[in-house]
């Protein structure tokens, strides 16, 4: 479970969201009021279309009635008009000025109505934009705070519990979408801090209840060889049993580690790597020994920021793991450290058998081992570089693998320095 939730959080994260062009709340704006423009712009054409088509049927030139002109019975009909100046005109003069006063009305006219409506239509869709940004803006009020809650949340490390309130429902106001994501949203994160509690829980516990009964039985054994200390073969059967007990405890202690390595850390110290391997190095001097490996190591200044104790069990855990499994005696062992502008890197080599390629990322996975013909070393606890990568991503660094040539095996872990 903790991988998924890892996952979930690594991916709220601002610093791994695409780069975003404009926000929501910008892009509903412009979408309204392009549709509102676009809408008026319409309105403004048709009304135009309209206009044209009654100054075309009502624009006809005075036609006067007067007396009977011949033997016709019906009235004649004669056009007359006035110039600008103020003269009579009639006849065919008449009807072409009044075609041309006809004219000039109809231009002016469209003209007035298309320029001030396009000014009217201006002005209201600034309006529409403004009230539809308000809006808007207060709409998305609760998507900001979910956003704002689940940036909080992704920040907090996932030790403590989550720095969460629930998100403000207005229950007066009618549901809808965005409510019930805000729901849903309440909802999953306490279902999601319940279930990090008990994680804590379960972890506090099992360190508690699985580790008394192998002090116990550890307790035991030593007491029954210090009471028959004379029987060989209860001191032989005594040796197994403490073996047993000892990988087990060995197992635990790397469960736990890597329980705990899963998590974000809560705390960030100065620690130089440098100093670490120096350490790890004389600690494991006699294993190494033991095992007949030259161990070499050089470590120029490498500075980070973390947990000082769980990267000493980083390098601890590679250090051990190249001891291990490596050719046994005559083998070779490199340890170095460097720091490469903001990056401090730690990497271990060893002498030892041929690891396939497709195989070199599934040792990193928890109690994945190489096959015996490839990794004669003792069998351990399988969890080594497992809690190797898990301290390194806790730490926002990388761990690989890479094979060598002729054998052996190069894991580099990359951490920012700071």
């Amino acid at each position: 479970m903790k991988r998924p939730l890892r996952a979930a959080r690594r991916s709220l994260l601002p610093g791994r969201l695409p780069p975003r062009r404009m926000t929501l709340c910008t892009r509903l704006t412009l979408i309204h009021g392009g549709l509102f423009l676009v809408a008026g712009a319409v309105l403004l054409a048709t009304t135009y279309a309209l206009f044209e088509r009654q100054l075309a049927q009502r624009g006809r030139l005075l036609v006067t009635k007067g007396p009977p002109s011949g033997g016709s019975s019906e009235p004649a009909a004669y056009t007359f008009g006035f110039t600008g100046d103020g003269s009579l005109l009639a006849g065919r003069d008449a009807e072409r000025w009044m075609h041309d006063q006809q004219a000039m009305l109809h231009d002016a006219a469209a003209t007035s109505l298309l320029s001030l409506g396009a000014v009217a239509l201006a002005l209201v869709g600034v309006l529409a934009a403004v009230a539809g940004r308000l809006a808007t803006g207060r709409a998305l009020v609760p998507l900001d705070r979910v956003t704002a809650t689940a940036r909080r949340i992704s920040a907090a490390p996932t030790a403590d519990r989550l720095p969460y309130r629930p998100v403000p429902v207005d229950t007066g106001a009618p549901s809808d979408e965005v409510t019930d994501l805000t729901v849903a949203f309440n909802a999953m994160v306490e279902r999601l801090d319940r279930s990090l509690e008990g994680q804590r829980r379960f972890v506090a516990n099992a360190s508690h209840e699985l580790r008394t009964p192998l002090t116990l039985a550890r307790s035991v054994v030593e007491l029954a060889v210090r009471r028959h200390p004379s029987s060989a073969e209860l001191r032989r059967l005594a040796e197994q049993l403490l073996e047993i007990n000892v990988r087990h405890e060995r197992l635990l202690a790397g469960l736990l580690t890597l329980a705990d390595a899963e998590n974000e850390l809560a705390t960030r110290r100065p620690v130089d790597l440098a100093e670490v391997i120096a350490r790890v190095v004389a600690q494991t001097s006699h294993e190494a020994g033991a095992a007949g490996i030259t161990v070499h190591h050089r470590a120029d200044s490498a500075p980070v920021r973390g947990d000082a104790a769980l990267l000493e069990r980083l390098i601890h855990n590679l250090v051990e793991n190249g001891i291990r499994h490596n050719t046994g005696p005559g083998g070779r062992l490199e340890v170095t450290g460097r720091c490469d502008g903001d990056t401090a890197e730690v990497e271990v080599r060893n002498t030892g058998p041929e690891v396939p390629q497709d195989q070199a990322e599934a040792i990193f996975e928890p109690f994945r081992r190489l096959p015996p013909a490839r990794s004669p070393a003792p069998r351990g606890s399988g969890l080594g570089l497992s809690i190797v990568r898990a301290i390194a991503r806790a730490h926002g660094g990388t761990a690989t693998a890479s094979p060598l040539p002729g054998g052996g095996l190069a894991v580099a872990v990359r951490l920012p320095s700071g």
